[in-house]
C-alpha cells in the first residue's frame, strides 16, 4: 500500500536512514527536522501517516499533537521516541497519537505498524461517496461482490443474494436497483419472514375487496407497488410451499392474481431475492421448490462475513463516525481499533454498528478507548492485530511443523513478507518474530 509519509524528527541520521527503510516499502518519504518545520509543510500538503519523535527542540512531539488535533487534522501519527516509558506512551496517546515506539526500532516491526496505521487511515469523502448505495469495503471480496453488481446492475437479471445476517443483503439490493434502467421507479423491499402465510400473500399479492375477513377495500400488492422498479424478497427462504408455488408462476408468466379475484394483473417488475439460508440444502430437504430456485438464482451474489474481511473494519468505523458526526480526532485508539479487528462479527456489519453506537455513547466527546466498547468485543482472543484464525494455526503446530509452514508460505509469495503473512493468518511483525526464533533467511 503505497502512501504519502512525513518523518519530523531532529536526529538527522534516524530521518534519512527511516526514509530510506520507508521508501524501500514503496511510499513516498518527505521530512521535516523540527515542530515548526512540520507544521509548514503540513499547511500546504497532505499526508496519509506522520511519524513523530517525541523530544525536539522547540514545539516538541506532544505539542505538534496538540496543535494538529485542535486544526481538527484527522491523520495518523506514530510517535517514536528514544526516551519512552509507558507514563510517556500513554500521554502521547491520550494527547491524539495513534501509536508509540521506543528507539531503537527493528525495520520489520516499524514496516509493519506504518502498513497497520496505514489500515485505519481515515477515508476521504470522495472514497465513501462512490461506493453504490453505501457498500464500504476495499477487500478483494468487496471488490469481487461490486464487480458482480456492476456488472449485472444494467441487465434485468433475476438476482439472488445470500449471505449472513447482517452483511448487507439489502444494500446489495438497493446498488443493484440504483444501477440499473429502472433506478427511477420504486425500490420495494418486504420481508418475508416477518409475516404469517396468508398475510403475505395479500402482501405480495394484493386483495379484492371482500376477499377475506377484515377485506374492506381492494388493495394493491407489493408487486403492483413496484412496477417500473425493483421488489427485493428477503428472506426467501423461510416462504411457505404455497406462497412458492404463486412466486414460480409471476417470475414465469409475468403476471399475478390478486388474492379473491379471477382476473391476472400483468405486472413489470425486477426481482432480486435474499436469504441467509443455503437454499440448495432446502431444496434437497424438499422444503423448497427447485424450479423456484433455478428461476431465482439466475445471478447469483454471495456477501462475505465480516470475519473474512477484516481489513474493511477501519472503513466501516470511519464511515460510522460521518454517520454520527465524530470527528475523527475522537475515532477510535489503536487498542480499540485491534479490538475491533479481533472480534469474529457473528452479527456482522450490522453487530459492529451495534457495538460502535454504544463505544459512541460511552465515549462522550473522548476518543473511543477500549473500555468503551462492549465486554464481548473486549474479550475477543488475539487482540484484534491477529486472527483468531491464526491464533488456532499456531496453537496447533508443533515447532518443526510450524516452521516448515511459514518456509512454504514465504515460497509461495516469492518471498514478500506482508503476503506469507496474510496466508499464515498472523501479522507481519508475529511473522518477523517467527523467522528469527526459527532462523528463517529473507
Amino acid at each position: 500500500m503505497s502512501a504519502r509519509l512525513l518523518i519530523v524528527d531532529d536526529d538527522r541520521t534516524f530521518r534519512l536512514s527511516t526514509a530510506a527503510l520507508l521508501r524501500q516499502d514503496g511510499h513516498e518519504v518527505a521530512e521535516a527536522p523540527d515542530g515548526q518545520a512540520a507544521i509548514k509543510r503540513l499547511e500546504s500538503e497532505r499526508f496519509d501517516l506522520i511519524l513523530l519523535d517525541l523530544r525536539m527542540p522547540g514545539l516538541d512531539g506532544i505539542g505538534l499533537v496538540e496543535v494538529l488535533r485542535t486544526w481538527g487534522h484527522d491523520t495518523p501519527i506514530l510517535m517514536i521516541s528514544g526516551f519512552g516509558t509507558v507514563d510517556t506512551a500513554v500521554d502521547a496517546l491520550h494527547t491524539g497519537a495513534d501509536d508509540f515506539l521506543t528507539k531503537p526500532v527493528e525495520p520489520d516491526v516499524l514496516s509493519a505498524r506504518v502498513e497497520e496505521l496505514l489500515e485505519r487511515r481515515p477515508v476521504r469523502e470522495h472514497a465513501i461517496d462512490s461506493r453504490p448505495s453505501g457498500i464500504l469495503g476495499r477487500s478483494a471480496a468487496i471488490r469481487s461482490v461490486l464487480e458482480v453488481v456492476g456488472r449485472v446492475a444494467p441487465t434485468d437479471a433475476t438476482v439472488l443474494v445470500t449471505g449472513e445476517t447482517g452483511t448487507g443483503k439489502e444494500l446489495v439490493a438497493r446498488a443493484i436497483h440504483d444501477g440499473s434502467d429502472r433506478s427511477e421507479g420504486p425500490f420495494v423491499a418486504v420481508n418475508c419472514a416477518s409475516l404469517a402465510e396468508g398475510l403475505l400473500e395479500s402482501e405480495l399479492f394484493g386483495h379484492e375487496k371482500g376477499a377475506f375477513t377484515g377485506a374492506v377495500r381492494q388493495r394493491k400488492g407489493h408487486f403492483e407497488a413496484a412496477a417500473g422498479g425493483t421488489l427485493l424478497l428477503d428472506e426467501i427462504g423461510d416462504v411457505s410451499p404455497g406462497v412458492q408455488h404463486r412466486l414460480l408462476r409471476v417470475l414465469q408468466e409475468r403476471e399475478l392474481t390478486p388474492v379473491g379475484s379471477s382476473r391476472p394483473v400483468s405486472v413489470d417488475v425486477r426481482v432480486v431475492a435474499a436469504t441467509n439460508k443455503d437454499l440448495r440444502t432446502e431444496m434437497e430437504a424438499g422444503r423448497f421448490r427447485d424450479d423456484l430456485y433455478y428461476r431465482l438464482n439466475v445471478v447469483r451474489i454471495e456477501l462475505p462475513p465480516l470475519r473474512a474481511r477484516k481489513e474493511d473494519i477501519p472503513l466501516l468505523v470511519e464511515a460510522f463516525n460521518e454517520r454520527v458526526d465524530r470527528p475523527s480526532h475522537r475515532g477510535c485508539s489503536p487498542m480499540a481499533m485491534r479490538l475491533l479487528q479481533g472480534h469474529r462479527w457473528p452479527g456482522n456489519v450490522r453487530e459492529l454498528f451495534a457495538a460502535l453506537q454504544s463505544a459512541h455513547i460511552r465515549a462522550g466527546d473522548r476518543r473511543i478507548e477500549a473500555q468503551h466498547l462492549p465486554g464481548e468485543v473486549r474479550g475477543s482472543r488475539g487482540g484484534g492485530s491477529e486472527d483468531a484464525e491464526g491464533e488456532r494455526y499456531r496453537s496447533e503446530r508443533p515447532a518443526a511443523d510450524e516452521r516448515s509452514t511459514i518456509v512454504e508460505a514465504l515460497e509461495r509469495a516469492g518471498g514478500t513478507r506482508t503476503a506469507a503473512a496474510r496466508q499464515l493468518g498472523m501479522s507481519r511483525t508475529t511473522l518477523w518474530r517467527k523467522m528469527k526464533e526459527y532462523g528463517i533467511d529473507g
